[in-house]
């Protein structure tokens, strides 16, 4: 929206990298089953320019699990209004942590078990 732009039409770079999080972060709680915090973001490269009515698709992987925290990168797409190219915009490493009840901590769950 035109509020998240800069003086050039240019979507902000801080709310760009806002969605990322949110991406991100539903990829750690999916994984963790549960609640999750960022504790890190590396590496944010933007390539190209976000503007006002550009369609923007996010895609989070996961890269690595450790015991409590989990490496996800992310990738941010543009595509033009009336156009079918998508261009990459931005990529991200994010380094979340799994937390407990009490926000401390706790193990990650291995992949594929249960509740």
């Amino acid at each position: 929206m035109p509020a998240d732009t800069n003086a050039a039409g240019d979507i902000f770079g801080g709310w760009l990298m806002a969605q990322m999080d949110l991406a991100a972060g539903n990829a750690a709680a999916r994984r963790a089953r549960g609640r999750c915090a960022t504790i890190a973001v590396n590496a944010m490269v933007f390539h190209q320019p976000v503007n006002v009515g550009d369609e923007l698709s996010l895609y989070a992987t996961i890269r690595a699990v450790g015991r409590t925290s989990m490496t996800i990168d992310v990738e941010a797409w543009r595509r033009r209004r009336h156009e079918d190219e998508m261009i990459k915009v931005t990529d991200a490493t994010f380094t979340f942590v799994a937390l407990d009840p009490n926000g401390r901590p706790r193990p990650v769950p291995a992949a594929g078990a249960g509740p």
